[in-house]
């Protein structure tokens, strides 16, 4: 299933996030996903502290996991959200029946 992640860092812990999420290697970033989460893109704004993520997983539970390890330093939301083919196919299926 495909997610969208967006999140906003508080702003007396934008700083402290910065300096954690600049210090990540590519393994280190590979283990703060866990192993059930595939991280198709992610962008940052970093003047206002907000981004977003694609990720595909299907377990609430490592994608709680992953947010969690943020969540002194972020308020965030996740959406299931759907690519053009997909949404296609639904909004087709709806339509015709």
């Amino acid at each position: 299933m495909l997610l969208m992640v967006n999140w906003e860092l508080y702003p007396d812990k934008k700083l402290d996030a910065f300096a954690a999420f600049s210090q990540m290697t590519a393994e280190d970033d590979a283990a703060d996903l866990g192993p059930d989460i595939t991280l198709v893109g992610r962008w940052h704004d970093l003047a206002s502290g907000r981004g977003a993520a694609i990720i595909e997983c299907d377990s609430a539970e490592a994608v709680s996991s992953w947010v969690y390890n943020w969540s002194e330093v972020i308020s965030s939301t996740v959406t299931p959200v759907l690519d053009d083919e997909a949404a296609r196919a639904v909004i087709k299926a709806k339509l015709a029946g």
